[in-house]
């Protein structure tokens, strides 16, 4: 449904000109300098530009975004009349507003901005802005609540109106005021769990206890707001995550610090137990828990891996804020494999496989053996072929194949044992996978090559992985077999 004063605005052209200029928000000029889309995924029109070259976006057909032509956006509105609202009555040139300014302040502001305007470029601005007004039906607030209501929408931008230059992904900027940090966020149901905790308010130990993501949070919270009294608590939740035993260790050991700190004798059959009897007694419990947090549980939180909130969102469901912060570090990310690798795999679990694939080319560019260029080529071969890029797939698998020399290429030095080990049967195993990728997507081309390829590692690498590969390169070869011949 389109929205009615977008639509006034479409269908009556004096209104489109007055929205135009002096207010700049034309909507003859509804396209951007490039193609753009939203993180998220989520609807995105162009609806008007403005004289600088930036554009006015609708998201998900309701909220406005704008982004400059320079690469930064921002949500203005959650919807186009208060879009015209804020940019009619707090205009462009109004450039000295801010939220400390009460109602008066706004208006003697404004007032001085709209006189230096009416002397420089728009003398008729007092009958323009009446008549936008009145044509569209724009209610009359006070400035303060438009104001209001313009931060609010900025700091809702994240996570789910990010723009993204569709052909390099990197998302436009937003100003720091406007950005939430993902740790606040991720540790805000831990916090006030464990608030609740110390209070010995109902349900607050019952939660925690029956909840592994939520007991993660409250340890978090725990770590970094360290009380005297909070012994009792911290044992329970040791209890806990011993007594669950799952993969997330993590938690397990952050507990057995936070206790074992304490020194009580009592608790160090508890702390045997989840430590895997590295703690025998308490002056003992004491010496290992010091070590462990100056290496890994340390009381600053801006100290702690932004990978430790990202991981933490994501088990919080929370993906679009990890997406956002794993895409914002990318972009600030330079040369650097270790961390290029972490963010590589970190949206991979997330399902950003564009992304992903984008941290690991990158990481790709900068290997210097023909192992590591190979064992890092068939990860981004995986990566494209999950985004829908069937032939960058290709093109990164063959990578891996000059790399470690299969199929006739020259080898760069790799390993010649590189085929009876594990990264003959992975980058075997990817060429399978496009093999079948292709086939289904009816790239017959493509489907034939790349099992030519695979029945020669095939061939080459380990019975064993042959083996394990069995049924894999049998599904493969039946789907080549079931395209069209060359030519038909």
């Amino acid at each position: 449904m389109t929205d009615r004063v977008l639509e006034l605005l479409r269908t009556r052209p004096d209104l489109a000109e007055l929205a135009a200029f002096p207010f700049g928000f034309d909507v003859s000029r509804a396209y951007h300098v490039e193609a753009v889309h939203l993180a998220s995924g989520a609807p995105l029109e162009p609806i008007a530009g403005d004289d600088t070259g930036g554009t006015y976006f609708l998201c998900g057909a309701t909220a406005v975004l704008h982004a400059s032509s320079e690469g930064d956006a921002v949500l203005l509105a959650d919807s186009v009349g208060e879009a015209l609202e804020i940019l009619v009555r707090l205009p462009w040139w109004c450039e000295n507003i801010s939220a400390e300014l009460d109602e008066e302040d706004l208006l003697a502001e404004v007032r001085a901005a709209d006189h230096a305007a009416r002397e420089e470029f728009a003398p008729e601005l007092d009958a323009q802005r009446a008549a936008l007004i009145s044509g569209l039906g724009l209610p009359d607030r006070p400035l303060a609540e438009l104001l209001a209501m313009s931060q609010s929408a900025a700091g809702r931008t994240e996570p789910d109106h990010v723009l993204l230059n569709s052909r390099e992904l990197c998302a436009y900027r937003l100003e720091e005021s406007f950005r939430q940090p993902l740790r606040d966020v991720v540790l805000g149901p831990g916090r006030e769990v464990l608030e609740r905790m110390r209070r010995g308010g109902l349900g607050a130990r019952e939660e925690a206890a029956g909840d592994p993501v939520l007991r993660a949070g409250v340890l978090r919270a725990a770590q970094y707001d360290r009380r005297d009294g909070d012994l009792p608590l911290l044992r329970l939740l040791l209890e806990h995550e011993s007594a669950a035993r799952t993969e997330r260790f993590e938690e397990r050991r952050l507990a057995a610090v936070l206790v074992a700190l304490h020194g009580r004798e009592g608790d160090v059959s508890l702390l045997r137990s989840a430590t895997g009897g590295q703690v025998t007694d308490s002056a003992e419990a004491v010496e290992w828990a010091r070590a462990e947090e100056a290496k890994r549980y340390g009381r600053d939180v801006a100290a702690e891996s932004e990978f430790t909130w990202i991981e933490l969102a994501r088990r919080q469901g929370r993906i679009e804020r990890a997406r956002v912060a794993l895409i914002r570090m990318l972009d600030d990310t330079g040369p650097d494999a270790d961390r290029l690798r972490e963010l590589s795999r970190a949206l991979e679990r997330i399902g950003d496989y564009a992304q992903a694939a984008r941290a690991q080319f990158n990481l790709l560019s900068l290997q210097d053996t023909a192992w590591d260029r190979a064992s890092e080529a068939y990860v981004l071969a995986r990566l494209e072929r999950r985004r829908g890029d069937l032939v960058a797939a290709g093109r990164a698998l063959e990578r891996a194949r000059a790399a470690v020399g299969a199929g006739g290429t020259t080898p760069g030095g790799a390993d010649c044992q590189w085929h009876r080990r594990g990264l003959g049967r992975l980058i075997t195993e990817q060429h399978l996978e496009l093999t079948l990728a292709a086939a289904e997507a009816g790239d017959a081309e493509l489907a034939r090559a790349t099992m030519g390829h695979g029945r020669l590692l095939l061939d080459t690498v380990g019975k064993e992985s042959a083996k394990a590969l069995s049924r894999l390169s049998t599904r493969a070869k039946w789907a080549v077999a079931g395209l069209r011949p060359p030519g038909a």
